[in-house]
């Protein structure tokens, strides 16, 4: 989150962005194996991302989002519609938690709220019983 951050509030290169947060936040090879390929993720998908964040939140243009909570959208997002490391009720669970202590007091109740919707129209699991793809409850 604080890669995408960066990224945007500066206009950073990628390249340099992904560098120095490696090198300060990451401890462990699986930790920046998985920063790169998050990050990397986030800038692919960000079209995509933006118009679901869009699409629940349309009072609030993109650019109107705080940067912090755009960012905490941003990578969970990515997480819930495109990775396979995250189960998405756990990226929601964390972009919460960041939202508390990184936004203002109501950008946990705004995160919630759009990651919730996504999840429930876009984040679909296969049932063991009946193999059949079902949308997500909340």
């Amino acid at each position: 989150m604080q890669s995408i951050f960066s990224y945007e509030f500066h206009n950073d290169e990628p390249d340099e962005v992904l560098k120095r947060s490696i090198s300060e936040y990451a401890n462990l090879e699986k930790e920046e194996e998985y920063a790169k390929k998050t990050f990397e993720g986030v800038l692919k998908n960000q079209k995509d991302t933006f118009e679901k964040i869009k699409e629940f939140a349309p009072e609030w243009p993109i650019e109107k989002i705080a940067p912090v909570d755009r960012a905490i959208l941003e990578v969970a997002v990515y997480e819930m519609l495109h990775s396979e490391d995250v189960p998405p009720i756990v990226a929601i669970n964390e972009a919460i938690e960041m939202a508390k202590t990184f936004g203002d007091e109501s950008a946990p109740k705004f995160v919630n709220g759009v990651l919730s919707a996504i999840l429930k129209k876009y984040c679909t699991h296969r049932d063991h019983k009946t193999g059949k793809l079902v949308t997500i409850d909340v």
